[in-house]
C-alpha cells in the first residue's frame, strides 16, 4: 500500500489547504489515492488541471483519483465526466475529516460530493502549523469573498468571506515561532476584508498590530495580496511604525483605466491606486509593490491598455503578476464584447516586459546596500522586499543573515 499523492494547482491558499488535506488523509489511513487540488482563476488553470489528471492517471493506473479545489467546486461536472476521475469533492468537503474517513473506508460513496459553498458560514477549522518551507510559514486568516468582480469566478468556488478570530491566529503564530520560524505570511482570498464578520468588526490592521504586540519574538510578518481601497488606518500605522512588518505589499489593482475598472466592478479608480502607493511610500520610503494586472479585459482598447502600462511606472510597481484575460462561464465579463486573442497575448507580453524592466531597476538600486536575508535554502534567500538573493557561502536555512549586495543577474541579487 502506498501513501496518497497530492498535486496542487493555483494560489498559496490552495497550497496551504493541500497540506491540510494531506494531514486529514493520513489521519484517515488513506492509501493508494491521488488527489488533485484545482484552481479556477482562468480557463487555462482548468485546462492544466484536466491535463494533470490525465497524466496522473497514466502514472497511477490503480489509484483512487479524487479531484477537489475551486474548479471542482464551480464546475464539478467538468471533472465528473472524465473517465480518469473517481470522485469530485467540493471546497467545504475537502476540509472535513469525515470526508476523508469516508473515502478511506468505503470508496463506493457518492461520486460527486459538492455542496452549496454560499451556505458556509463557519471560519476555517483546518489550521495547521508550519505550512511552507523551513524558513517561512503561511497562516490562513480569511477565506471567501463578498465582492463580485465581473471577471472573477473565485467567490463561487470559495463562498462568502469568513474570518479566523484574532486569538486563534495569535496562538498559532506563537506555536510557529516556538518551532523556529522567523517569518509568517498572512493569507486569505480577500485579506483586507478580515474581521468584517467578527464581533466588533476589527480590521486587518488591528490584527497585524495585535500579532506584533503579542508575539514579540516574531522576526518578520508579511501580508499577502491586499485590496488597497480597503486598507484601514491601523494598517497604515503599522506600515509607518512597525519595522517587523515587511516593506512589500502585493496589490490587487487589475487595471489602470477608470472605465475598465468600472466594468470590472472594482471599488477603486486609477487615482486611488496612485494615492495609496504614494502614501505608503511616504510612510515607509523603502516600500516595494507587486500587483495583479489583467491584460485584454473585454472592451479594452489600446488606449485603455496604455493606462495600465503607465500605471506600472506611476505606482512604481516592481513584481507584476500579469493575467491574460480569459472568459469564465457564469461571470458577467464573459458576456461582454471580447478582445482579440492575439491582442491579449501581445498586451500581456508588453506588460511583462515593463514588469521585468521594473525588477531590473529595483535590483540595480540594491547593489552596494546591506540587506537582511531570510535563507530559503543554503545558498538562496530573500530580502525584506522579497527580492531573491544568491549567496556563494552556504548558510543555515531559516536563519536571517546580514550581507552586502555585490551585483545582480537581472533576476537575482548576488551577495
Amino acid at each position: 500500500m502506498n501513501a496518497p499523492v497530492f498535486s496542487n494547482h493555483g494560489c498559496r491558499l490552495n497550497a496551504y489547504e493541500t497540506k491540510a488535506m494531506e494531514e486529514l488523509a493520513t489521519q484517515a489511513g488513506m492509501q493508494d489515492a491521488v488527489v488533485i487540488n484545482t484552481c479556477a482563476v482562468t480557463a487555462e488553470a482548468v485546462r492544466k488541471a484536466r491535463q494533470d489528471i490525465r497524466k496522473l492517471r497514466r502514472t497511477h493506473p490503480d489509484a483512487k483519483l479524487i479531484v477537489t479545489g475551486c474548479a471542482a467546486q464551480t464546475e464539478p461536472e467538468t471533472f465528473a465526466i472524465m473517465d480518469e476521475v473517481d470522485v469530485v469533492i467540493g471546497n467545504t468537503e475537502k476540509m472535513q475529516a469525515s470526508t476523508w474517513a469516508g473515502l478511506a473506508g468505503d470508496f463506493g460513496t457518492e461520486p460527486v460530493q459538492v455542496d452549496d459553498i454560499m451556505s458556509v458560514t463557519e471560519t476555517a477549522g483546518h489550521l495547521i502549523d508550519g505550512f511552507g518551507t523551513r524558513s517561512r510559514a503561511y497562516v490562513q486568516v480569511q477565506n471567501g469573498c463578498d465582492h463580485r468582480c465581473t471577471f472573477c469566478i473565485i467567490p463561487y468556488g470559495r463562498g462568502n468571506s469568513r474570518s479566523v478570530p484574532a486569538g486563534v491566529v495569535v496562538d498559532q503564530i506563537k506555536r510557529l515561532v516556538d518551532r523556529g520560524f522567523n517569518e509568517v505570511v498572512l493569507t486569505g482570498v480577500d485579506l483586507t476584508s478580515w474581521g468584517a464578520d467578527l464581533p466588533s468588526e476589527p480590521r486587518l490592521g488591528d490584527l497585524v498590530l495585535r500579532i506584533l504586540k503579542l508575539v514579540p519574538d516574531l522576526a518578520r510578518l508579511r501580508i499577502s495580496s491586499i485590496d488597497s481601497i480597503e486598507v484601514d488606518a491601523a494598517l497604515m500605522r503599522a506600515i509607518a511604525t512597525e519595522p517587523r512588518l515587511m516593506p512589500h505589499l502585493h496589490l490587487s489593482l487589475q487595471h489602470g483605466d477608470d472605465l475598465i475598472l468600472k466594468r470590472m466592478k472594482r471599488r477603486h479608480l486609477r487615482d486611488d491606486a496612485i494615492r495609496f502607493a504614494q502614501e505608503a511610500r511616504r510612510l515607509r520610503p523603502d516600500m516595494t509593490f507587486g500587483a495583479d494586472i489583467i491584460a485584454g479585459f473585454p472592451t479594452e482598447t489600446e488606449a485603455h491598455f496604455q493606462q495600465s502600462l503607465a500605471l506600472v511606472s506611476e505606482c512604481d510597481l516592481t513584481w507584476l503578476h500579469v493575467f491574460p484575460y480569459s472568459p469564465r462561464p457564469g461571470t458577467p465579463a464573459a458576456r461582454m464584447p471580447q478582445v482579440n486573442g492575439k491582442a491579449i497575448k501581445d498586451r500581456a507580453a508588453r506588460l511583462r516586459a515593463a514588469g521585468q524592466a521594473q525588477v531590473e531597476k529595483h535590483l540595480n538600486a540594491q547593489v552596494g546596500k546591506t540587506h537582511r536575508i531570510l535563507m530559503e535554502n543554503p545558498t538562496m534567500g530573500r530580502t525584506e522586499h522579497f527580492a531573491e538573493v544568491r549567496l556563494d557561502a552556504p548558510q543555515v536555512e531559516g536563519q536571517i543573515v546580514t550581507t552586502r549586495i555585490l551585483s545582480n543577474s537581472g533576476t537575482q541579487l548576488i551577495a
